[in-house]
Formats: structure tokens, sequence, C-alpha cells
């Protein structure tokens, strides 16, 4: 199996919002996004995996090695040789994957998170750097494209903790900031026994709300001259927000007991109208 076929079966394996848009990619943009997001996979899957720190830790590790052999142009595993070859055509920075490695690390070392500043560094780091470096595989001429690329991934980051609230529960972890269970006057408890509670709609949608500035700033951000080449990541930004929508408008029972997302039909919809210059963020 080559190191592209191994790629390719590792994101195969998960579902993604990605694989709309890849369809306007060129043949060498997908293979450099299918090895990026592959990694992000790879080093997702063991904190999933690891049930103490020490384990992960060790294979986190064992990561920072490898990338530190990639940047030496001496890869071993099949993700990083499958790197290897984009990462001057696409000018993808060292630092950037070791960030993400630092991210899922603080999934290992952190259950809970004191204030939003604690849980931006935790979406910079698993989300908005992935942005950084798909943004470059898709192309830009204006620089701002990256400030939009950050905000969007804070976005898609919150959208996912929102969605996940029950099953990241059902794992012991509350992304939420302690000092906002605390504004809206609940406990550790009150999300992980998932009980009913009317006050976790009101936490909801604020959550939502502070998704929805992350999703208006990105597109503020992006600059008109980018934004045919920035279209995967605007065709992801567009379904997620629509997800996000979808998830705030359920009653608290669901959010934190079903899971919530979109059908096929829907991503499609969305994808096309993205396509022809919608943008179904508001």
């Amino acid at each position: 199996m080559s190191p592209e076929q191994y790629c390719f079966q590792k994101t195969q394996s998960s579902k993604s919002n990605f694989a709309l848009g890849f369809l306007f990619l060129t043949k060498q943009k997908k293979m450099a996004l299918t090895a990026l997001y592959a990694f992000c996979r790879e080093v997702d899957d063991i904190v999933d995996e690891c049930k103490d720190y020490k384990t992960g830790k060790r294979r986190l590790d064992a990561w920072r090695v490898e990338i530190d052999r990639l940047f030496e142009k001496k890869p071993q595993h099949p993700v990083s040789r499958a790197l290897l070859p984009h990462l001057s055509t696409y000018n993808l920075s060292k630092e950037y994957f070791l960030e993400i490695i630092d991210g899922m690390e603080m999934d290992l070392n952190f259950h809970r998170y004191e204030n939003f500043k604690q849980l931006q560094l935790y979406c910079y780091r698993a989300a908005s750097v992935v942005g950084l470096l798909s943004a470059r595989i898709f192309g830009f001429t204006n620089k701002d494209t990256l400030k939009y690329a950050h905000d969007l991934g804070i976005a898609l980051q919150l959208t996912n903790i929102i969605r996940d609230l029950g099953e990241d529960a059902h794992r012991g972890r509350i992304y939420v900031p302690l000092d906002l269970l605390d504004q809206f006057s609940l406990t550790e408890d009150d999300i992980l026994s998932s009980k009913r509670n009317g006050k976790l709609t009101l936490l909801v949608k604020h959550l939502g709300d502070q998704a929805n500035d992350f999703y208006r700033s990105a597109m503020r951000r992006l600059p008109k001259e980018d934004v045919r080449k920035q279209l995967p990541g605007l065709i992801m930004g567009n379904i997620y927000y629509a997800l996000l929508r979808k998830v705030v408008s359920n009653e608290p029972d669901n959010i934190l007991n079903i899971s919530t997302g979109l059908s096929p039909i829907k991503k499609i919809l969305v994808a096309t109208t993205t396509f022809f210059g919608m943008s179904w963020i508001k």
C-alpha cells in the first residue's frame, strides 16, 4: 500500500464534511489535503484510544519526533511520507503540525476549562491551525485570508463542542468553560448526568452566539479576491453553520442525548448554493 493509499483509507474511514469540498480541488491539492487530514486523524485517534495520560503522551511524543524527521526529509510513517512532497509546494509550517499535536495533548491534560481564553487556545490548536494549513493548500493572494482561516477554525470547533456536548459528557469531558456554567447556574453534574434542565437551552444559545461571532468575523475577513480559491473551506463553513443552527434549535434533552447531523441532501444543497455564491452565515 502506498502512502497516498494509506491516507485515503484513513480519511475514508471517518465521516467528514471535507468530502464535498474535495470536488473543487485539483488532484495535487486533494492529495495534499488528504495527507493533512490523515495526520489529524492519526493524532486525534491517539486521544480517543488511550485511556491513560502516559501512553497517550508517549505516542504523541513519537509523532513530534516523526514531524522532526519529516522536515529533515527523512519521514518513516506513511502519513508523513505522503505529506513530504507538499511541504515546499504549499509552504506548510512545521510549527503548525506541532501545534496540532499540542492541541491533542491538551485533550489528555484537560478534562475541564476554567474560562473561554483557555478553551479558545484549544480551539486554535485543534482547528484554526488545520484551517491555516488548509488555506495554504487551497491558495490565496491576500494574507488577510489567514485571519479568515483562523476565525473559521474557532467557529468550527465551537460547533463541534456544542454538537458533541452529550457525547463528550459520556466520556467525562466538559468543554464548556466552568465560569460559563456558573454564569448560567449549571453544575458539572447537570451536564454529566444528562438531566433535563431548561437553563441548558440558554447556555447552548450563548455558545451558539459565540460561534456565530467567529463565523461572521471569518466572512468579514475573507478578501474577495480569494473567495473562489477558498471555496472548499467555505463549503465546510456553511455546512457547519447550518449544523449549528440545527443543534441550537434542539430541545435540551436532544442536545445531551441525541447526536445531531445534517442529511446528505442538506449538505449537497449547502455545497451547491455556496458554489453559486450564497452564504448561509448570517
